[in-house]
Order: structure tokens, then C-alpha cells, then sequence
């Protein structure tokens, strides 16, 4: 964080024992032009500074140890807050230490203290984040990751199941606006997420969530403007009807997953129960998609014969052939 006044405890590179120096983090030092440097601190407020090595004999810096900084400052007259900033770096180039880790964690790390009182703000802060970031994953994963793929479904497979009439429409209308419902709750909670956490910005999460929830809002508003049936536009509504959707779901479930990275939850229990719901999911539609092909041939093969002779037709086939054989009859007998 530009500005900052830090002390940094690494391992002295000649002899090994631990160091706790001071530096300022200037912008070329966040930018990375320049390598970050110690020195002393522009002010004095710090009068003395240690630290503390714990985890046994064995215990080093990269391997199993705890370090503990201790400072003592002097503040200035009726100043009794004091801002703190706490991270862990990765890697140290002689005695410059590299930038940090940048996930959503680390550049939270933050609190002020009053000295006087003993209140501590920033962790409460802090915990609502975590809890909107928990509401925010999951209403989204269950809206764009489950209900509008489970929508499509039923739009594809439902639609041709003669016996359900129109009602396979109101279904997949329904499951899809309460899976939009769902994700507008969602996308908001992500815009305050953005608001309460500056400097933290996933690009490709973001891009992707404003993408998705610009297509779900394109098919919302597609049903005030869908044709009728004899509508000679209706095919090209369909069209982009069917285009829009699916990018909508392909491009949802990818964010599904890319929002897991995002929270650090890439190996958690929470993917692997997405991953076997998305799978089922997959499962069921490779089996209706095989039955659908099944009954087409099926249907196809059907009246090539029909067609042919082969087999008998429909009762108004029948009906329409017996009508044509009388008329036959009729003829020859007045011929």
C-alpha cells in the first residue's frame, strides 16, 4: 500500500538469523520499477522495534515458525488511533523484499486500533465481507449454474412431449425468471463487494459476471416481445432466443467455476457437490438427447414406409384412401 511505513522481518541472506528492518513503500516500488529498499523511517514516531522467532530448534522462516514483530511508538498530542497493515511475501531478492500475494485476503488485512479505549475497527468489516462473499457465491451458483441450465433443459427435451401441452412453457418461464431473480441478487451483491474492498479486482470474474447478467437480462426482456406463431418473424426470434440462452449458460457455468478460484475455494467440498450436480445435470441431458435421436429415426423410418405402402397409416390416411378407392370404383363402373 503506497505511503505505507513498514517493518519486515525476513531471514539475514549471509548469516541466516532473522532481520526486522524499516522501508517506505513508494508508488515506483508498487508499479515495480524499482526494487524496494530499506530505510529509515521519515518520521519518529517509532522509538524501538523487535522481533521474535517461535517454533522450536528446528522451526525456520519457511518451515513451521511463527514471527512476532514488536514496535513501540510515540504519538503525536491528541492522536490515539493508529492504523495497521499486515501481510507475508513470498520471496526476498538480498534484502528487497518482493511484492505480496494480492488475493482478496491480503489486501484486507487492515484495522485501527485506539489506544485509549482499546477498540479495534476493521475485523467487523471485514466478517461482512466474508459473509457477502459467501451469499454472493452461492446465490450465484445456484442461479446461473444450476436453475437456468436446468431451464434450458426443460425448454429443449419438454417442449416435444405432446402430452404436457403448453405447459412445458410456463415451467421453463418460471425456473428461468426465478433463476434471474436469484442472480440479480447475486450480481448486486458482487457490485458492493467491489465497493467495500478497493484495490481488489478480478478482471476476468468481473467481465464475465456483467456478460452473463447482460444476456439473462436480454432473455428476460425477450418475453415481452415474443411473437406469435404465425408471425413471420418468429423464426428469427427463436434464433436469437436460442443463441442469447445458451451463451448465457455456457458463459455462467465458466464463471461458476472461475468465481471458486476466486474465493479460494478450488479444492473445497463446496465444488466437488457444483461439480456433481453439473454433472447429473450433463448425465440427464446425454440420455434425453439419446432418446430424442432414438424417436426421431424411429418416427422418420416410420413414414418412409408409410410413404412406400409398406404399413398401415393413420386413421384419416385410411380414411382418405378408402374415399380415393370408391372413387376408383365409381369410375369404372360408369365406365
Amino acid at each position: 500500500m503506497t505511503g505505507t511505513r513498514a517493518l519486515i522481518a525476513f531471514p539475514d541472506p549471509n548469516s541466516g538469523q532473522l532481520l526486522l528492518l524499516p522501508y517506505i513503500l513508494d508508488p515506483t516500488v508498487k508499479l515495480q520499477k524499482t526494487p524496494l529498499l530499506s530505510m529509515p523511517l521519515d518520521n519518529n514516531l517509532l522509538v524501538s522495534s523487535s522481533s521474535t522467532l517461535y517454533g522450536g530448534k528446528m522451526a525456520t522462516v519457511h518451515n513451521g515458525a511463527t514471527i512476532q514483530i514488536y514496535a513501540t511508538l510515540k504519538l503525536a498530542p491528541n492522536k490515539t488511533k493508529i492504523h495497521i497493515v499486515w501481510n507475508r511475501g513470498l520471496y526476498v531478492q538480498g534484502y528487497s523484499p518482493t511484492i505480496h500475494p494480492t488475493t482478496s485476503n491480503d489486501l484486507s488485512s487492515t484495522a485501527t486500533i485506539d489506544v485509549k479505549s482499546g477498540g479495534i475497527t476493521g475485523t467487523a468489516q471485514h466478517s461482512n465481507i466474508k459473509t457477502l462473499r459467501t451469499l454472493h457465491g452461492t446465490l450465484n451458483a445456484i442461479a446461473w449454474g444450476v436453475l437456468l441450465p436446468i431451464g434450458a433443459v426443460t425448454a429443449r427435451y419438454l417442449r416435444h412431449v405432446q402430452s404436457l401441452g403448453p405447459s412445458w412453457f410456463y415451467v421453463h418461464s418460471g425456473i428461468q425468471l426465478i433463476g434471474f431473480f436469484l442472480g440479480t441478487v447475486g450480481f448486486a451483491l458482487g457490485i458492493r463487494l467491489g465497493d467495500l474492498s478497493p484495490g481488489v479486482v478480478y478482471s476476468i470474474h468481473r467481465k464475465l459476471g456483467f456478460a452473463v447478467f447482460s444476456l439473462g437480462a436480454l432473455q428476460t426482456l425477450a418475453l415481452l416481445f415474443r411473437p406469435k406463431t404465425t408471425n413471420k418473424f418468429r423464426k428469427y426470434w427463436k434464433s436469437y432466443h436460442h443463441f442469447v440462452g445458451y451463451a448465457c449458460v455456457v458463459l455462467g457455468v465458466v464463471n461458476v467455476f472461475q468465481g471458486f478460484e476466486v474465493m479460494g475455494e478450488g479444492g473445497s467440498y463446496a465444488k466437488l457437490s457444483y461439480c456433481l450436480c453439473l454433472s447429473t445435470l450433463v448425465g440427464a441431458c446425454i440420455a434425453l438427447e439419446v432418446n430424442s435421436w432414438v424417436v426421431f429415426c424411429r418416427k422418420a423410418k416410420e413414414d418412409k414406409l408409410r410413404r412406400e405402402g409398406l404399413i398401415g397409416g393413420t386413421a384419416s390416411d385410411k380414411a382418405s384412401s378408402a374415399g380415393n378407392i370408391h372413387s376408383r370404383e365409381f369410375l369404372n363402373l360408369n365406365n
